[in-house]
Parts: C-alpha cells; sequence; structure tokens
C-alpha cells in the first residue's frame, strides 16, 4: 500500500538521522497493517514535524486516524497528501472516502470523479465512482461507470451486484435479470436469489419471483429473507403458506415486530381473528410506536373482541406515546367504545367522545373520527348534532359507504326524507362497486410489505 520510506531528507536541515525516521515510519507501519492504530500515531505526528511534506507520512497518518474514527483529523491529512500528490488515484479515493464519513457527499464525489478521470481504464477508480452516486441516489450516473468496471474486471461480484441493483432500480429489468444470471454462475449467493426474486416481482412473474425468494430463504434463513418470502406469498393471498412461513421465521426470530406483524395481518386476512389479535398484540408489544400494526389490530379486534382489555391496554399506551396523533387517539376511543359496550351497555360515552374530539382536533382532516363523532351522537338520539359530523366524513372521503347510510338515517329522524333517499343511492352504488373492507385490507398489506422490504433493500 505504501511506498518504501527511504529518504525523507528536509532540504537545508536534517532534524534526526535518516535511520530514525526509516525505523517510526516502519514502526507506523507495522502497526497500522496490525490492526493497532493508536500505536501508530505518535511516531507520524514526529515525522510530521520533521517532515511536513512528505506525501506518505500524511497519507498513513490520515488513515491511522480514520480507523481511530478520528474522521476531521483524518481528512486534513488525506487532504494534505493530495495537494502532495494531485495525480495519485488511491489518495484522491481516500479522500473521498473521508469526505464520504464526513458526510460531505459532493465532495466525495468530486474525488472519486477525479480518480476515474486520473486512470479511466482503473476498475477501483470506476467502481468508486459508481457506488457513490448509487448512493446518492443518482442512478443513472452510476450506471455508466459500474458498466465500465464491470469491462474492466468481468466477473466482479460487488460490482456486478451494483450494478444488477441500479438497473433494476431503473426499470432495465432485462439487463438486471441477465447480469444476475451471469453472475450466479460463478458464485450462488442467497442475496442474488432474493435481488432476482425482485426483478421478477416487478416483472409481474409471481411464481418465478416466490421460488427465488424461497431459494434466498432456505439458502441463508435471515430475518429479511423468510419475510420477504412470506410477504410475497400473502401479496398474492397465498395465506396457508404464508402463515407457516411467519411461523417458521418467529421461531428464529421470536423478536421481530415485522415478522409478528406479518403473521398477524397474514391470519387476519384468513380469517383467524383470534390468532390474528394476539400476534398483532405482540407485534405492538416489540414496537409500540409503528402505526401500522394498529390499523389491523383494530381491523382484528373488530371481528374478534374477546381480548378487550388487553387491545385497549396497547391503543392506550399508543396514545399515551404519540398523543398529537390523530389516529392514535381515535383507536384508542374506539376500542374502548367496543369494550366497554360489549361489558357495559350503560356506559358513559363522555371518555369516548372528548377523545374523538381531540382527535379531530389535532388531525382535522381525520374522515373516521367524524364519522364516529357522528355515530356516537345518533346512538343517544342527537341526529342534528350527528348530521354535521357526518357532512364532514364525506366531505373529506365520500367513499365512507357507512356514512352515507348514517346520515340517511339521521336524515331520516329529523324528517329530510328526500336527502334521505339520495344518501341511501349513494350508500347502494358504494355498495355495488365493492368499495369496501377487503380492497383496503389487500391495499394496506401490499403496503406494509414493499414498504418492509424497501427498508431492508435501499
Amino acid at each position: 500500500m505504501f511506498l518504501v520510506f527511504t529518504a525523507l531528507v528536509l532540504s537545508g536541515q536534517v532534524a534526526a538521522p535518516r535511520q530514525t525516521k526509516d525505523q517510526l515510519f516502519k514502526a507506523a507501519v507495522s502497526a497500522y497493517e496490525s490492526g493497532h492504530y493508536a500505536e501508530a500515531v505518535a511516531p507520524l505526528e514526529k515525522l510530521v514535524q520533521e517532515v511536513p511534506d512528505n506525501f506518505e507520512v500524511h497519507e498513513l497518518l490520515g488513515l491511522v486516524y480514520a480507523g481511530l474514527s478520528e474522521n476531521d483529523k483524518a481528512n486534513d491529512h488525506l487532504a494534505r497528501a493530495v495537494r502532495i500528490k494531485p495525480n495519485d488515484v488511491a489518495a484522491r479515493s481516500n479522500l473521498a472516502a473521508s469526505f464520504a464519513r464526513l458526510g460531505k457527499i459532493d465532495l466525495a464525489e468530486e474525488q472519486f470523479s477525479k480518480a476515474a478521470e486520473l486512470e479511466p481504464n482503473n476498475y477501483d477508480a470506476n467502481h468508486n465512482l459508481g457506488e457513490a452516486y448509487v448512493r446518492t441516489g443518482h442512478l443513472a450516473k452510476a450506471i455508466p461507470y459500474l458498466e465500465k468496471a464491470q469491462r474492466i474486471t468481468r466477473g466482479s461480484y460487488d460490482n456486478g451486484y451494483d450494478l444488477s441493483l441500479a438497473y433494476f432500480l431503473t426499470g432495465r429489468l432485462g439487463d438486471a435479470r441477465s447480469l444476475v444470471q451471469q453472475l450466479l454462475k460463478t458464485r450462488d449467493t442467497a442475496e442474488l436469489h432474493n435481488l432476482l426474486a425482485q426483478i421478477e416481482e416487478k416483472d409481474g412473474n409471481f411464481i418465478a419471483a416466490v421460488n427465488q425468494f424461497e431459494t434466498a430463504a432456505h439458502m441463508e434463513p435471515s430475518e429479511g429473507n423468510l419475510f420477504d418470502w412470506a410477504g410475497e406469498l400473502m401479496v398474492h393471498r397465498t395465506l396457508d403458506p404464508a402463515v407457516e412461513v411467519f411461523r417458521q421465521g418467529i421461531e428464529r426470530y421470536p423478536n421481530s415486530p415485522r415478522l409478528m406483524v406479518g403473521l398477524g395481518m397474514a391470519y387476519y386476512a384468513r380469517g383467524n381473528y383470534d390468532d390474528a389479535v394476539k400476534a398483532l398484540l405482540r407485534g405492538a408489544d416489540l414496537n409500540p410506536s409503528d402505526p401500522r400494526v394498529y390499523k389491523f389490530l383494530s381491523r382484528a379486534y373488530d371481528s374478534s373482541p374477546n381480548q378487550a382489555d388487553e387491545v385497549i391496554e396497547r391503543f392506550r399506551r399508543f396514545a399515551e406515546l404519540q398523543p398529537k396523533n390523530g389516529l392514535a387517539l381515535y383507536y384508542y376511543a374506539m376500542s374502548l367504545w367496543k369494550g366497554k359496550r360489549a361489558q357495559d351497555p350503560n356506559f358513559d360515552p363522555k371518555q369516548i367522545q372528548a377523545l374523538l374530539e381531540r382527535a379531530v382536533a389535532v388531525e382535522p382532516t381525520l374522515a373516521e373520527a367524524h364519522l364516529q363523532l357522528g355515530n356516537l351522537n345518533a346512538d343517544q338520539g342527537k341526529f342534528s348534532e350527528a348530521i354535521p359530523e357526518y357532512l364532514r366524513a364525506l366531505e373529506l372521503n365520500a367513499d365512507l359507504a357507512d356514512g352515507h347510510y348514517r346520515l340517511a338515517q339521521s336524515y331520516v329522524r329529523t324528517g329530510q326524507k328526500d336527502k334521505a333517499q339520495e344518501q341511501f343511492q349513494v350508500y347502494q352504488q358504494l355498495r355495488t362497486q365493492h368499495l369496501a373492507d377487503l380492497d383496503k385490507q389487500r391495499a394496506d398489506i401490499r403496503q406494509f410489505v414493499y414498504s418492509e422490504k424497501d427498508a431492508a433493500h435501499p
């Protein structure tokens, strides 16, 4: 990595015998290469004082400080090395990596670009610049450099994977598939099968995608691979196998929130509401601040009220964790309403009303909360007060079939039969179009699965 330190001579003066300088540098190199970075600092700092314009000393001291995570000091010395030897490709690359560690991505890209200009046929220079563009989301800029690196070093796994991923993310599915298949011939890995599964999924080849996700999970049963396999099955309504794979995943990773929530969603989609509630309660405990679990817990609870106390406790905790979250307050209100109404038909609705009013205060566009405020008033015979809440709910979301139905009922009770008839007709139209829970459920499942995949494969 380093040039032999044969001559450290100061112009016009010699601060120490040459042998001493050679020994100091060799000791520093030995400490660095053995990973004892702290031991390399003292001899190098002494040499910097004696030979302030020596490239090798600044370069090595920069790398030593980088190894110690003293990134500002590292950057100072690596920049000095580049000023001394501006045409050194490795020095430019090391400085670029230093800028990246400091979060100065534009400066990192600039140094990688200069390294590639200095040696256009250098694999590392092209690969590093391509990766720098990938990290900043400039995929179109990354691809030519990654392609060039792949031509220079054919069969390079790391560069090939990055290039395949860039092809995939820019919609070049055929190129991505072809390159992954080439790489698999020389290195059969789980991550390549997972990427190929994503390519097939994007291209609409469900069976091929499932097979590749399954292969990846068998080769490397990581939490991510098991979730991807189970999630793909669940998205395409292959629910029995999805439940089984989620179960297997939880046996290996019992504290995985997404596997637990996924199992709850799969149970819910399959109609096992009691099991769904149990799994989602556990998912809520594993990640109390994740709002997605509460949406499905609320739905499962509607069909399985047997665990009311535990469900109410989770929604209470969520509302306390996020007091400015309208949905959190709404879910807590609805869990109380359902639970207390089941336990005591003479319950006092004031707490539920207060929570719903707080929900619309912090989130005025929450249509469901306005709808339930209308229902709460209607249940108490306050139909004139219910009507404005229904109208506001439908203004925010005209596809709320239950809102049209309940508004029609309130119009009937207040003697507005023509308006009631209009609302009944809209309600029938919506029911005919099946704008209901199943479509929303499927959309929410897809959103959950794909968001988790995106988080794991940025």
